[in-house]
């Protein structure tokens, strides 16, 4: 019985799903818009304040005008989704990386058979990963509306929840088809 040289179908989308999640994410991570805050009182129609776990800009729309590093008045970085989001999410994009680097070590390019019990714990690692960038983001999500704002103003999810939630979802698939490798495993 010949060695099969063809890489698994999970283990290769698992290679492409994991890596897009990570690109995802860290752009959810670092792009300061989980929320929009516009109609302020106060303020021009145009003025939207966008809020993210690092940063508060404000833009005007007409113009395209946009300042970043805005003063926190309201407590927002001290409420305890951000606060969460700024350990878990940094977290996961390391434990990403980790995953990838392992995932590579087992999803074999240069020896005949794949190892799949190597590749199996790289599909772990980055479920665990998905997971822990899903949960504040998920928890943000819940909370947008309590988080502090301006009273009478419109909130919304802006694109890096989006982001967050879109990377998240992938990393959780991507991990779970490298984690199948484990029934090869079994199967020997």
């Amino acid at each position: 019985h010949l060695p099969s040289m063809r890489t698994p179908a999970a283990m290769i989308v698992g290679l492409v799903l994991c890596p897009c999640g990570l690109l995802l994410t860290l752009t959810g991570t670092l792009a300061p818009n989980w929320r929009q805050v516009s109609r302020v009182p106060d303020q021009p129609m145009d003025v939207v304040w966008e809020q993210g776990i690092w940063d508060i800009c404000r833009e005007r729309q007409s113009t395209h005008d946009r300042l970043c590093g805005q003063a926190d008045e309201l407590g927002y970085f001290e409420q305890v989704p951000v606060r969460v989001a700024q350990g878990l999410m940094p977290s996961s994009l390391v434990l990403t990386l980790v995953g990838l680097v392992v995932a590579a070590l087992g999803v074999r390019c240069w020896q005949p058979e794949p190892r799949h019990v190597v590749a199996g714990v790289a599909g772990l690692v980055l479920l665990l990963s998905g997971l822990m960038s899903l949960v504040p983001s998920s928890w943000y999500t819940q909370e947008l509306w309590a988080l502090p704002a301006e009273p009478g103003s419109t909130l919304s999810v802006g694109y890096s929840l989006v982001l967050g939630y879109l990377g998240s979802c992938l990393e959780i698939l991507g991990g779970l088809a490298l984690a199948l490798s484990f029934h090869h495993c079994c199967k020997e």
